[in-house]
């Protein structure tokens, strides 16, 4: 992959229900769970994009952008990804790929930022997935923008999950070695981010 032909984007469009109000902006030590991830990815990216629903998050910094999702209604992930590809082609942006992290796992490692950005070259794929054990994290992916018109119209037609979907377009899995536990630990809920603040102490 060319780095610089690779959008990295944050999906931050869900509801928060279980956590009670907008997680994004819940604090983490001195930084809120977005903050977090745009710092583990900004480095690697020439423009980050969040999906966020969230006005606050417009105009975070001059290379991070934020859009809301197309279609209304918080209808999961899939229309995140969506409103980022339909974002690249309203701005004329010149990505090929983008990869894609959530706004709520604010302890995954660095160096799987790079494991997703130098997928297998040779591949004829265009969706890949990280996958540790027996477990695929179906937010952290990197999607070709070819996927776009597949996405759209299967969304038309009802497609919400991920896992469901990815399967049905047929995704390629990066393997890692997951040492740690909470290399992958969610923020669902208040209990989740006690848990977290633990973790940071």
């Amino acid at each position: 992959m060319i780095e610089n032909n690779i959008l990295g984007v944050v999906l931050a469009g869900g509801r928060s229900k279980r956590f009670g109000d907008d997680k994004t902006t819940a604090k983490l030590g001195n930084k809120s769970l977005l903050d977090h991830t745009i710092e583990k990815i900004e480095k690697k990216f020439d423009e980050i994009l969040i999906v966020s629903n969230n006005e606050k998050h417009d105009s975070i910094k001059k290379n991070v952008f934020s859009t809301k999702d197309l279609i209304e209604g918080h209808l999961g992930p899939l229309v995140g990804v969506l409103s980022a590809m339909e974002w690249i082609k309203k701005h004329k942006k010149n990505y090929n790929w983008m990869a894609t992290f959530p706004c709520d796992t604010p302890f995954f490692d660095e160096n799987l930022v790079d494991k997703i950005m130098n997928c297998p070259k040779n591949s004829s794929k265009k969706l890949f997935f990280l996958k540790s054990g027996n477990r695929r994290h179906n937010i952290f992916g990197l999607w070709s923008l070819e996927l776009k018109d597949i996405l759209l119209k299967d969304i038309n037609k009802g497609h919400r999950k991920v896992e469901e979907w990815a399967n049905k377009v047929g995704s390629e899995i990066i393997e890692i070695n997951d040492e740690n536990d909470y290399n992958f630990l969610n923020i669902n809920t208040r209990e989740d981010l006690e848990t977290a603040k633990k973790k940071i102490k």
